[in-house]
Parts: structure tokens; sequence; C-alpha cells
């Protein structure tokens, strides 16, 4: 019997013990965040999968797991489909087929705290009364799961002013005004890059995100509950945050919750888990739902932190141009084909010798020829990784963590010789990278409305890609973050001067090759006013092997020598040998 076997059986016991029909198991943990540490992993030791994004839901006779397009073809490689049937989350939706599948008085049991507070009162309007949604009191999970690993030990980071600009009593003032303007007493903060950036603290709690498993309250008047394992607090905490910031025990929250009574508290119902929000509603509190007050102020960069952004960019560059000079000798010039996880440690490898590095702010992607046709991909979830196959392309996206900064960064490159057809579709990528980067805007424009700069050369041709073009990045915080995007859906929030995001139109043929070009920008003011612009924070060449020519304009090419130019100014008083060599050869004009 397989351990997975084994362990829907022992599920299924304590669902019968408890009364319960269905349970669902989300990759979540209480904080809600995007990756989870390895002792949250609640999903992955019930069924295998081990990708960012899923659902399992265990019936007494059946059990399902649901992902996104991302992950269709891990799934069924990580997941035994004679337990588990695989489905496709937004072809047949978890609530739907729970409704296929059940009928009477259902009682399908869901661990609150690992569900956002504002997924409950819809899905049990969509399920309807037959069926109930039961909050269990404890994850079996985590009593079944006998070698669960330990949360991680290390003691919190105090980052300097040096690299944040701004002390945390001067934030926590500005967030304390928010409050005030809102009539709020407190505000619950549950999202940890929002704390972490609050009391300019980091972590190592999260893979590839420096924060800490914690959680917090700020008051009106500025003061702050931090409820944070003790043994991680540093003799010089209290003087680097300032007055007025409390230790508590993780387990106190909700005794100081039970002093709300009566008292407006400011929640975010996306951010926070619906256990918080049902014990909040059971003290009496007044819940006002509104936006986490510390994401728009943490996704403004001021100027220590842009400069901060720019200086560890540079280092990054030198990281990758090392590396793709280095693949160049060994793949085009030695016909080395070598695998992905080979790549990926040597990329790894060099950019953790670059000074302020702390660690990679995403795991890479390593994508050879057919594998870069899956955005997400991973060499490290293959029984192999994938080697590199001639006149095709590799994809790698990647970036590090430094104490001054965060980067992220994706190149496609030729293998040998590639097909007019693959130079076509990367050209027309790049002609939606470059339009995107040079885009010039008033105050009130939102992610969306510029996503379709992007996207118009692809369409035209009537081709299109199944992900965001940019996303938020923060300063030696989350890769990903809030609250600005560009992409299709609705995300209407301003984008304003000091916000990263990145730049990434991409194209992906089913097995053959996949296409990406990434560059972090930010938003400054331009030279006419009443106008906003992007800079390019990513200096690293495209490769021009892979560009056809004939479908670039006069300016378009102007534009891609001027970047190479300031590429090869800004990046060849930091490298030598033969990094310098091929840095000059690939920054030569069109």
């Amino acid at each position: 019997m397989s351990k997975y076997k084994t362990r829907l059986k022992s599920i299924r016991k304590w669902m019968d013990r408890n009364n319960l029909d269905a349970l669902i198991i989300p990759h979540e943990d209480e904080y809600l965040s995007e990756y989870i540490p390895p002792q949250c992993e609640r999903l992955a030791w019930a069924t295998g999968f081990t990708g960012s994004a899923g659902t399992a839901v265990v019936l007494s006779n059946k059990a399902a797991i649901f992902v996104d397009g991302r992950y269709t073809v891990q799934v069924r490689n990580q997941v035994d489909g004679n337990l588990f049937d695989y489905k496709h989350i937004t072809a047949e939706p978890l609530l739907d087929w729970l409704k296929l599948e059940l009928n009477g008085q259902v009682r399908i049991g869901y661990d609150a705290r690992l569900h956002r507070a504002n997924w409950v009162k819809p899905s049990q309007k969509k399920l309807g009364s037959e069926y109930s949604l039961v909050s269990i009191d404890k994850n079996p999970i985590d009593t079944l799961w006998a070698d669960k690993p330990k949360a991680n030990a290390d003691k919190l980071l105090l980052l300097d002013e040096k690299y944040t600009g701004e002390s945390s009593e001067s934030k926590r003032d500005r967030i304390s005004k928010t409050l005030q303007k809102k009539n709020c007493y407190a505000a619950l903060i549950t999202q940890l890059d929002s704390i972490a950036w609050l009391l300019n603290i980091r972590g190592q709690d999260v893979p590839c995100n420096p924060v800490l498993l914690c959680h917090a309250i700020i008051y009106d008047n500025g003061n702050v509950n931090l409820f944070i394992d003790s043994n991680k607090v540093v003799n010089d905490f209290h003087i680097h945050v300032g007055n007025g910031v409390n230790i508590l025990p993780p387990e106190s929250i909700s005794t100081i919750f039970g002093k709300f009574s009566g008292k407006k508290i400011l929640f975010n119902s996306v951010g926070s888990n619906a256990f918080f929000k049902f014990e909040l509603e059971s003290v009496g509190a007044e819940i006002i739902e509104g936006a986490d007050p510390c994401s728009l102020p943490k996704a403004c960069k001021n100027s220590v932190e842009i400069q901060g952004m720019k200086d560890c960019h540079l280092r990054d560059a030198v990281a990758e141009c090392e590396f793709l000079s280095w693949f160049d000798h060994q793949v085009n010039q030695k016909g080395n084909l070598l695998d992905e996880g080979t790549l990926a440690d040597k990329l790894d490898g060099l950019r953790a010798q670059q000074p302020l590095y702390k660690g990679l702010s995403f795991g890479t992607i390593s994508a050879a020829a057919g594998n870069a046709a899956m955005c997400h991909y991973s060499h490290l979830n293959q029984d192999e990784p994938g080697k590199l196959e001639m006149d095709s392309v590799y994809l790698v996206d990647s970036g590090g963590q430094y104490l001054d900064g965060t980067t992220d960064i994706t190149r496609t490159i030729a293998v040998g010789n590639p097909s007019a057809f693959i130079k076509k579709m990367f050209t027309l990528v790049l002609k939606g990278h470059i339009a995107l980067g040079s885009a010039r805007f008033p105050y009130g424009i939102g992610g969306q409305h510029v996503d379709t700069l992007a996207r118009q050369f692809l369409w035209h041709h009537g081709y299109d890609f199944d992900h965001g073009t940019g996303h938020g990045v923060g300063c030696f915080l989350n890769v990903h973050e809030g609250p600005h995007r560009i992409g299709k859906g609705a995300n209407q929030v301003p984008l304003q001067p000091g916000m990263v995001v990145s730049n990434e139109p991409g194209y992906y043929e089913d097995n053959q090759f996949g296409i990406r070009c990434e560059n972090l920008i930010f938003v400054k003011q331009s030279d006419q006013e009443n106008l906003y612009e992007f800079e390019n924070l990513t200096f690293v060449p495209f490769d021009m092997r892979l560009i056809d020519t004939s479908l670039m304009t006069d300016i378009e090419i102007k534009w891609l020598n001027d970047y190479h130019k300031e590429v090869f100014e800004k990046v060849s008083p930091l490298v030598s040998g033969d990094t310098l060599k091929w840095l000059e050869n690939s920054t030569q004009p069109l």
C-alpha cells in the first residue's frame, strides 16, 4: 500500500469520526502567503503534489485534486491517478464537483485558518442549504503527519534604515493616520510582507520570501502588538523599532481580540483568514472591510529603496552575464547540451557570489525546448531534468534577494539556429516588451489599461499568452506583491511613482518551446507635466540571434540599441575576461 493510500485511509477514518462527508485540503497556510514553509505543506503530504496552487477534496469513496493550467502536467507526474481524479479548477470548479458527487444533507469540512475570509459566505451560498460548510477545530493532517518538518528557528533580521529609507516609527505614524481617517481603533495585519515592511524586519521562515511567521495589530496611536515566537526576537529589537511595539505569543491573539467588543477593526477579507473573522465577530468587534493599510505605502518605494533596487540589479546583472557568457561557450561553441539542473545550479551559484546576497527570490525556472512552454515549470519536479535541444531555445527565469532589493529577470536564449517561426514569435514578444516599457500615461491609469500595449503585436497575428504581463515586486521582500499588477483582469489600482513592476510578455507553443522577455521597471514622473513613465531596473542583453529585424520598426530598433548601449555602459566596468568579450558582442547595435 502506497503511503498516500495509507494517508487517505487515515483521513477518511477521521472524517467518519467527525461526521463529515468531505474534507477540503488547500495549498495554504494560516498566513495565506503565495509561498508556504515546509511544515505547512499539507496538500503535498496528502497527495504528493508540490505546485504552488491547488486543492484536494477527499470524500468517503473517492478524491480529486484541482489545479490550474500551469500544473496540468505536473499533477499527473506527482499524484497517483488511482487515488485522485485530476480536475482543472476553471473547467470543473471544486464546488460544482462537490454538488455533483454528493447529495442529501452534506457536511463539508474545512480549516478556517487556511481559507480567505471572503471565501466562506459566497461558497456557502453557491452550495445551497443542503450543503453545510463545517469549520473544523483541528486539522487532521497536523495530527497524522508524524514526521512534519520543524519550523525555521533562525532569529529575525533588523533591516537598517540605510536600506529602508524610513524608520518603523515613521511608518507606524503614517498607518495610524490612515486608521484615524477611517475612524478605526485598530487594523489586523496578516500579510507577512506588510509586517516586515512596517517594522523593518526580515526573516527566513518562508522559502525565497524574507519574512517571518507572525501576525500583528496596529492601533490608531501607532502602537503595535506583534504575535511571534519570542525566541526569534533579538536583543536590539525594541531599540530598532522604537517605542510602542509589544511582543506577544502567537496564541494570545484571541485574548487581545476579546478587548475589541464594540470597536471598529479594519480587516482585509481578501488577505486574512476566515478563522480571524469568526473570532472578531464572536467578541462583538465591528469589522470594517478594507485593504491592508500597509499595502499601498509598501508598494510605492522611496528614493532610498529605488536606489537599492538599482544597485542590486547591477550586481545581479553581473551574475546573469557571467552565466550567459558561460552558457554560450558551453552550448553554442562546444556543443554541450547540458541539462536544466546543471544550468540552474550554475546560475544560482554565480548569483550567490554577489555582495549583499541573501538567497533566491523564487526557485529558478530553467526550461529547455518544450518544457519552456510551461510557464511555472520546475526541473526539480521531474524524474530527470530535461536537456537542451539544438535549434530550439532555453528559457531561464530567476531572481535574487539582496539586503538592498529584489530581482526577477527572464531571458530566452537561442540554442543552435532556431526556426523562423521561433524568431518571429520572439520578435513579437520583444516588440510588446518595448511598447510597454516605453509607455507614458497620466495619473489614474492602472495595470489593466497598459496591458494591451504588451499584447498588441501578438494579437495582430492571432496569438496571446495566458498569464499576467506584470506583477509588483518588493524591496528585499516578496517577489510578487500588490496591490498593483499588469494584466487582463480588473486591476484599477493607479500606477504611482515608486511602484516596481515586471514587464514580461511571452508566448508558449505546447510541447515545442516557450518565450518570455522580462525586465523589472519602476514608475516615475516623466519630463512632461502630469505624465508618468517607466524606467528599467534590469540591464542584461536580449539575445539578438532570435530577432527578426524585418518585423521591427526603426523606433523599436533604436530602443533596443539604446538599451544595449546602456547595458554595456553600466555592466562592463563590473565584469572582465570572457564575460566582458561576450557582453561587448551581445550589445552591438542592430
